[in-house]
C-alpha cells in the first residue's frame, strides 16, 4: 500500500476498532450512484471536529485496488445495498491530505504541488512499472497515461482541501496556482471515476468565477441529502445514551445543535464522544480551536455580527441570513 496510491484499510480499520463508532458507511451508496456520471465530483464542508478524516478514509478503505477490506465493510450498514460489491476495492484510489503536504512543503504551493507530483508518480511507477508515463512532471498527464493504458479510473480523495485558503489568506497568486492545478487534475477527465474533496470552507471563489465549478457543493448551511451524514442524528445519539447508560436529556440539552430540513437534530460527533469517554458534559468544541480565531470577526462587526452575537448572550433569538456570507 502507498501513502498516495491504494492507502489501503488501515486507517479506517482503528476507526472501527475504536470504543465508540458510528456507522456512516451509508454515504458509499450515495456516492456510488454517481460513480462514472457527469455528476461525479463532491465537495462536502463541515466544521472542525465533524469526523471529516473517518470519512476520507472509509472511502479510501472502500474504493482502493490491490487489497480486500470486505471484512471491514461487511457487517456495516453499506453491505446491504445493491452496489457494494460492485465497487469494492474497484479503482485506483488517489488520497491526498492538503494540510499535511502544505506543511511539508513549507508552505509553498508550487513546491507542494511538484512533490505530490514526485511522489505520486513515483508509487505509479513502483505499483505498475510496465505503464509508459507520457509526462511524470505533470500529474494529470501521469493519471492520463496510466488510465489510457489500465482503462480503470481513479477515485480522488482529497482531506483539508481548503488549508491553503485558511492558511495563506493574503497569498492570491499562491491561492490561484492551487486551483488552476486542482482544475488541471480533474476538471473534464475522462480519468476521474469519482472526485471526494472535504474540508471547512466551501470551494473558494478565483476572480469572478469559480476554478472548481464541477463540483456540487454540500455546505453546513446547504447540506442537501447528506445532512445525516455530517453529524450524529438523534436516533444514533440515543442509542449510543442507552448503550453506555448516559442521561440522553443533558445530552440532548448540550450537543442538539444543529437542525436541517431533513435532520431536525444534528450533533457534533466529536462532543458527544468525548462526553461519553469523559463522562462529563462540557464544551468540547472550544478545544479544537481558539477563540482568537473568531474575535477578528467578531470585532470587525461586518454586517452587524458583533452586535447579533451581544444579543445572544443576551438570551434573544437572532435570524441570520446566511446567503449574504462567503467563505470567511
Amino acid at each position: 500500500m502507498g501513502s498516495y496510491l491504494n492507502t489501503g484499510f488501515e486507517k479506517f480499520e482503528e476507526s472501527l476498532n475504536a470504543r465508540l463508532y458510528v456507522d456512516k458507511s451509508e454515504l458509499i451508496s450515495v456516492l456510488n450512484d454517481y460513480v462514472e456520471t457527469e455528476q461525479r465530483f463532491f465537495c462536502i464542508s463541515r466544521p472542525r471536529r465533524f469526523g471529516k478524516t473517518v470519512t476520507a478514509n472509509m472511502l479510501c478503505a472502500y474504493y482502493s485496488k490491490n487489497t480486500d477490506s470486505s471484512f471491514l465493510f461487511d457487517n456495516l450498514k453499506i453491505s446491504h445495498d445493491d452496489s457494494y460489491k460492485t465497487h469494492l476495492n474497484q479503482y485506483n484510489t488517489l488520497f491526498l491530505n492538503i494540510t499535511d503536504e502544505f506543511n511539508r512543503a513549507e508552505q509553498n504551493v508550487k513546491t507542494m504541488i511538484k512533490r505530490i507530483t514526485d511522489f505520486v508518480s513515483g508509487e505509479i511507477k513502483e505499483a505498475y512499472p510496465e505503464i509508459k508515463l507520457l509526462d511524470q512532471y505533470d500529474l494529470s498527464l501521469t493519471l492520463e497515461s496510466m488510465y489510457s493504458q489500465t482503462k480503470k479510473g481513479f477515485v480522488i480523495v482529497i482531506d483539508e482541501w481548503d488549508c491553503i485558503m485558511r492558511e495563506r489568506k493574503t497569498d492570491a497568486e499562491g491561492i490561484k496556482t492551487y486551483l488552476e492545478w486542482l482544475k488541471l487534475l480533474m476538471k473534464d477527465k475522462s480519468y476521474v471515476a469519482l472526485a471526494y474533496m472535504t474540508g471547512i470552507l466551501p470551494i473558494k471563489k478565483c476572480g469572478t468565477h469559480s476554478s472548481l465549478n464541477m463540483f456540487d457543493e454540500y455546505s453546513m448551511t446547504d447540506p442537501g441529502d447528506y445532512a445525516s451524514y455530517i453529524g450524529f442524528t438523534e436516533n444514533e445519539v440515543l442509542s449510543l445514551c442507552e448503550e453506555y447508560k448516559v442521561d440522553f436529556g443533558l445530552m440532548k440539552k448540550w450537543y442538539d445543535g444543529y437542525s436541517f430540513e431533513n435532520s431536525p437534530h444534528l450533533y457534533n460527533p466529536n462532543s458527544v464522544v468525548c462526553a461519553i469517554d469523559e463522562n462529563k458534559f462540557k464544551s468540547y468544541w472550544t478545544q479544537t480551536e481558539t477563540f482568537e480565531s473568531l474575535r477578528r470577526y467578531i470585532d470587525l462587526n461586518m454586517a452587524g455580527l458583533r452586535d447579533e452575537v451581544v444579543k445572544l448572550i443576551a438570551g434573544n433569538e437572532v435570524v441570520v441570513n446566511t446567503s449574504r456570507f462567503h467563505n470567511d
